[in-house]
């Protein structure tokens, strides 16, 4: 085996060396037309395949017609998808940062990507674990999650990654003076309005309710102010709302707009206009 191995991958042994190619295979390609695009295209394919049967499949008519279709279909896909969750923890020590034996795979297995791959698999073995059928039909959820497997090729996702680890602090600020307006306009609402309609506003929780509806300006009309002041206070909430939701969208602009000029610049290409150095 070991004189096998050399002769296929040169002077490594048969196991490292099938473990670097299944890892080649399973990264995404930077060539078209090598096995290992084909391959990306080939899951891609049916990631996208499984998330039109989910829809398909609760159409209650079609559902019934293709019944046995719906389900040979999930079983193909479940067995490539395992395979493929197989043998992506597998491979995962050829990276040097899952290179320790087992303690590697299982920290590759921690990874957010490699959890979704797990997840979308996960309803379809629970029925063998004798899992109870009421909390199966709520994991059946999770069958969703292959469409976030299609995540690892898509680099406008990786950039959105950078873009909100770059942004956390200020996105955290946004959130937090959010969270301190919608909390101080329900205190002051539920003041003004609970004599007029305690039903309503009956206390500062249910109050919230309203502040949330008039902060993002969906106003659903169930809860609104019927006192002056109450309508005056709203009406200044909903202006400070439009504002307010408007600054997290700012931040992530400024910060996709940072991104693209760096990597820009990392290609070689003009950030003004775009065009590479020769």
């Amino acid at each position: 085996m070991k004189k096998v191995g050399q002769i296929l991958y040169g002077h490594e042994t048969f196991p490292k060396g099938l473990k670097k190619s299944v890892h080649k295979i399973m990264s995404i390609s930077k060539r078209q037309g090598n096995f290992s695009w084909y391959f990306d295209v080939f899951i891609i394919s049916l990631i996208l395949l499984n998330i039109l049967a989910l829809v398909l499949e609760s159409l209650i008519p079609i559902k019934q017609q293709y019944h046995e279709q719906f389900v040979l279909f999930e079983t193909f896909s479940v067995l490539i998808f395992t395979l493929e969750y197989v043998l992506r923890v597998w491979s995962a020590n050829v990276n040097p940062k899952y290179s320790r034996s087992v303690i590697g795979n299982f920290k590759y297995a921690c990874t957010p990507l490699a959890v979704i791959d797990l997840l979308a698999i996960l309803p379809f073995y629970l029925p063998f674990l004798g899992i109870d059928l009421r909390l199966l039909r709520m994991f059946r959820i999770f069958r969703v999650f292959r469409l976030f497997k299609i995540a690892r090729y898509l680099t406008a996702l990786e950039l959105m990654e950078r873009v909100l680890i770059k942004k956390k602090e200020e996105l955290m600020v946004s959130l937090i003076f959010t969270v301190f307006l919608l909390l101080l306009a329900s205190t002051l609402m539920y003041y003004i309005e609970n004599e007029a309609q305690p039903e309503h506003f009956s206390s500062i929780p249910e109050t919230m309710w309203w502040g949330i509806a008039t902060l993002t300006t969906v106003g659903y009309g169930d809860m609104y102010p019927v006192t002056g002041l109450g309508q005056f206070l709203g009406g200044i909430i909903a202006i400070i709302g439009i504002g307010l939701f408007a600054l997290p969208t700012g931040i992530l602009a400024a910060g996709f707009s940072e991104e693209v000029s760096q990597k820009a610049k990392e290609e070689g290409a003009c950030p003004n206009c775009g065009s590479f150095n020769r």
